[in-house]
């Protein structure tokens, strides 16, 4: 009579294929018990990335900064504070809000899941500066080339670049008339691509026409002879005006004004002292 009922004859027969069966429920036991824990664990770091960091706090903020503008500064002007974290913070409005600024020309924000933001600004560079009258007194400021007046300056910090008069009434933050914009960006190719013949003008004046548009009178550093041209001055156009000012500058008759607006230079010489 087999007083082991739950084992068979074989089992009784090979004792130690019963413990080698024990071992391996024993293992798949162990194995199920560690899958269950590996799956708790990674079922709460999920939870924990998807559903709790978003929601806390920035723990990384990468500021860009800028002349004029600290990181302290650029995140207050972002509305960025201890509290802002990925799903409460829109990236594209702190980005407007940023290129809105007088000094940024440009802004890229970027935020980096779950809980990291990037901040890149891009300053507005000069591309030539005016003279503004602010009640007694002359005020100096930089204009971009998108013509835009974002800074007062000093005398010796606008050293190199040429000077814009008979603007009407400049402000900061304002900007020049839609059609000027297109010197300004001439300006600051030029001040990249041929400096050396930028620096050969000392100041640029505006002139509106009669009926539309505006003429452009340009006074050379060395000499007494301007030069007005359409509003299109370019490289070829300096070089062309420099070559036809260093001819006439060592002629006894010298004109007062050389006239490029037909693409040829005309002018009238000086009437003599009789």
């Amino acid at each position: 009579m087999n007083n082991f009922p739950y084992l068979s004859q074989e089992d009784i027969s090979n004792p130690s294929d019963v413990s080698e069966k024990k071992q391996n429920k024993k293992l798949e036991k162990g194995i199920k018990r560690l899958l269950i824990v590996v799956s708790v664990i990674f079922a709460a770091q999920l939870i924990w990335l998807f559903i709790v960091t978003p929601f806390i706090p920035f723990s990384a903020i990468e500021v860009q900064g800028i002349d004029g503008l600290n990181r302290q500064e650029i995140l207050l002007v972002a509305g960025i504070d201890e509290t802002s974290s990925f799903f409460s913070t829109n990236a594209n409005n702190v980005q407007k809000i940023l290129s809105n600024h007088i000094l940024v020309e440009s802004a890229v924000v970027m935020k980096r899941f779950p809980d990291k933001m990037s901040i890149f600004l891009s300053p507005r560079e000069a591309a030539a500066i005016t003279i503004a009258n602010n009640g007694s007194k002359q005020v100096m400021m930089f204009v971009d080339r998108q013509g835009v007046f974002f800074k007062t300056c000093q005398l010796n910090e606008g050293a190199g670049l040429p000077v814009i008069s008979g603007i009407e009434n400049p402000q900061l933050n304002s900007c020049l008339p839609a059609a000027l914009v297109s010197l300004t960006e001439n300006l600051y190719q030029l001040s990249s691509n041929s400096p050396e013949l930028l620096s050969a003008i000392s100041e640029i004046r505006i002139e509106r026409k009669a009926w539309e548009g505006y003429d452009l009178v340009l006074f050379p550093v060395h000499g007494s002879i301007s030069v007005r041209i359409e509003n299109n001055l370019t490289e070829d156009v300096l070089r062309y005006m420099l070559v036809m000012l260093n001819i006439l500058e060592t002629d006894n008759q010298k004109p007062v004004e050389i006239d490029f607006r037909s693409g040829m230079g005309s002018y009238t010489l000086k009437e003599q002292n009789s």
